[in-house]
């Protein structure tokens, strides 16, 4: 079983007792929702093209951002995190799909979220994931991440459902701006918070080009 199927398949049996548990978290995360409404207003601002949240989990963030004017929908490992997303969210689209093979055309998107769903991409994968992020992102779309810092060890947790674990890599902020910088995206901003267990970091990038 690769780390992804063991991601997908933790995801699908703890699916429930996620979605009664995270939208609470980010309801309380009020520096995290300013960055997004930063993203948001940046996306509306060079002309609204639609955005996709990846990594949706049951929606909360991809309908955050749809109350934030932005046409959005998400994308998920998970079918049972899709179908949840999909009976609490019933007017916006959600798919089941992986970062490094969104099917969409070149060029077609003007923002992409990825909130706390690259942390299970061991480091040295992540360029594949930011040049398929570069690719779908129109010339000067925008891109908001977030995951936990550290030094690229993976943390796995001893938690496990369905016999299944997960792996959280802390990753180097430093080293995600430079594989950001080398999949064609400059870094605009930077915000890094303490985290209950590890220090939490968000980055905002412009895709080069425009």
């Amino acid at each position: 079983m690769t780390e992804l199927d063991a991601t997908r398949a933790y995801y699908d049996t703890v699916a429930e007792d996620y979605a009664a548990r995270v939208p609470g978290l980010f309801a309380e995360d009020v520096a995290g929702r300013a960055l997004i409404g930063a993203f948001a207003e940046e996306v509306r601002a060079d002309g609204g093209l639609p955005v996709a949240d990846l990594g949706c989990g049951p929606g909360h963030v991809t309908a955050h951002l749809a109350g934030l004017g932005l046409s959005v929908h998400g994308v998920d490992v998970s079918p049972r995190m899709v179908d949840l997303a999909r009976r609490r969210h019933p007017e916006l689209r959600f798919e089941t799909g992986t970062m490094d093979a969104l099917g969409l055309p070149d060029g077609g998107l003007g923002g992409i979220v990825a909130w706390w769903s690259i942390l299970h991409t061991p480091p040295d994968r992540l360029p594949v994931l930011f040049a398929e992020f570069r690719r779908v992102l129109a010339p000067g779309g925008r891109l908001l991440l977030g995951f936990h810092a550290g030094n690229g060890e993976p943390y796995v947790s001893e938690k496990r459902a369905g016999g299944y674990a997960y792996a959280i890599h802390l990753l180097s902020p430093d080293r995600v701006v430079g594989q950001l910088e080398e999949a064609g995206f400059a870094l605009t901003a930077r915000l890094t918070t303490p985290g209950a267990r590890w220090p939490q970091v968000c980055l905002l990038a412009r895709a080069a080009g425009a």
